[in-house]
């Protein structure tokens, strides 16, 4: 057998991180077993779905390197196979036509709400004689559901969850109007493609009960299910904006790196041993769905930022080059200049041993793709005050005789500083602040190397005339 998972999501709107550890499940354990993952769109919501949010899904995927196998399959592309598959149930007598107004069975639900019960459908045209049928009412069909005994669900994380038959209704399967509903287009859409395992979010859980029913009127071999918790605020709430991002891009634009997300979420309700970083091709080795926990987890923003520190410390530097320039490309603060992108690859391995997320790397990185004069932090002003701004100018008149390699500018500044009567940290601090407009930024040395001998002279004198 070969393991087929799928993610199904709805584009009602961007890919929630529920979803992408939903996605991420599918994707490790299929090819845990060397086997493929696919892609469904449910888009027969026609009101709500929206080709944005197809769009947005599609680009988390990608940007999440959960690549899929096969074309995307949308399912309001096979809505007159889910119909087929109707009256296919409706011809061997396992559904029936109901001939029951909306009307009707709106105000027998309201009462049930008023009387504090639940309401169920009670199957009275399971057994007429559609010859009954009142005039001018447009039937749906309905699945007899089976009325006995219980139904057994032996859940991949769940362990084995039970529910009594009597408490599944007749469900509609086809509307009025021939547009099939939602539980029974996914039972037909998972066979139709050969979906062996079933991994989605445990609020799906009692679907699942009423789906298993359309899988056994068809005489279909039923997939192995597994639901597993939602997550929730670090509160124990549902996870909302209040908590922090919620969709997959958000992360991105808040400059978390993928393999750092997808390390977390994996981590999430799943563990092996005390293994905390994972590579992608670690995960697929060990991950197995019945290792998730059955417990809902909790999203810990923190813990997520401190990994995607480890994460930035571990990436390429011309990654992390090309990722900077994209975010200083868009700031209106920032007009790049021409060597902006040499200056930042040549300090890129000492900015990211601070940064946590890449905006925080980003912003570390703008003094160097800006031209003279820089912004001043307030911090920075008050250091260059008149005595520092006359050292800078003796300063830049030594620097300008090394050769602005690292070595050699370490040698010149802690010469500088023994003939001036000065410590080291008097003549860094200010001249940071001239390189850089702030008092903070990787080693001096490092920092006048990448900038240069013209521009760390430019900027020295910028601010001791």
């Amino acid at each position: 057998m070969t393991v087929r998972t799928r993610f199904a999501p709805s584009p009602t709107g961007p890919l929630h991180i529920g979803g992408v550890r939903t996605a991420l499940f599918n994707y490790l354990y299929s090819r845990h077993h060397g086997g493929e993952f696919l892609l469904r769109i449910e888009d027969t919501d026609r009101e709500r779905s929206t080709e944005a949010a197809t769009q947005g899904i599609i680009e988390s995927l990608d940007w999440l390197d959960l690549a899929r196998d096969g074309q995307t399959v949308f399912q309001s592309t096979r809505t007159a196979r889910h119909a087929e598959v109707a009256r296919q149930l409706l011809a061997a007598g396992n559904a029936y036509y109901c001939y029951c107004t909306p009307e009707e069975l709106n105000r027998e639900r309201e009462q049930a709400r008023a009387e504090k019960r639940v309401w169920r459908y009670d199957g009275r045209w399971r057994d007429r004689d559609p010859a009954e049928a009142p005039a001018g009412v447009a039937p749906v069909i309905r699945l007899k559901s089976q009325r006995d005994g219980e139904t057994v669900l032996d859940d991949l994380v769940q362990g084995p969850v039970r529910v009594a038959n009597v408490e599944l209704d007749d469900m509609i399967i086809l509307r009025s109007d021939g547009s099939p509903m939602y539980n029974h287009s996914v039972v037909v859409d998972d066979h139709d493609m050969a979906i062996t395992h079933v991994i989605r979010g445990d609020d799906h859980l009692t679907n699942t009960f009423r789906q298993i029913q359309v899988y056994r009127a068809m005489g279909w071999e039923l997939p192995r299910f597994a639901h597993i918790p939602l997550i929730h605020g670090a509160d124990g709430t549902k996870l909302s904006k209040r908590h922090g991002a919620q969709f997959a891009l958000e992360f991105r634009d808040q400059g978390f790196l993928p393999e750092a997300l997808c390390n977390y979420l994996l981590r999430l309700g799943w563990s092996h041993g005390d293994l905390e970083v994972l590579s992608r091709d670690e995960a697929i080795r060990l991950f197995d769905i019945v290792d998730v926990n059955r417990g809902p987890s909790r999203m810990d923003y923190a813990k997520l930022t401190n990994l995607n520190g480890i994460y930035i410390r571990q990436a390429d530097d011309d990654r992390l080059t090309e990722d900077v320039l994209r975010r200083l490309g868009r700031r209106p603060d920032v007009a790049l200049v021409s060597d902006a992108a040499a200056r930042i690859r040549a300090l890129m391995p000492a900015l990211k041993e601070r940064a946590k997320t890449l905006v925080e790397l980003a912003d570390a990185a703008a003094f160097l793709a800006r031209a003279v004069p820089l912004p001043m932090q307030p911090k920075a002003v008050a250091v260059l005050n008149a005595e520092a701004r006359r050292m800078l100018g003796a300063l830049g008149a030594a620097l300008g005789q090394t050769d602005f390699s690292a070595g050699a500018l370490d040698v010149a500044l802690r010469g500088f500083a023994e003939r001036s009567g000065l410590k080291l940290g008097e003549v860094a601090q200010p001249l940071r602040a001239a390189l850089t407009g702030s008092t903070v930024s990787p080693g001096i040395d490092a920092t006048l190397a990448a900038l240069g001998r013209a521009e760390s002279l430019a900027r020295i004198d910028a601010v001791s005339r």
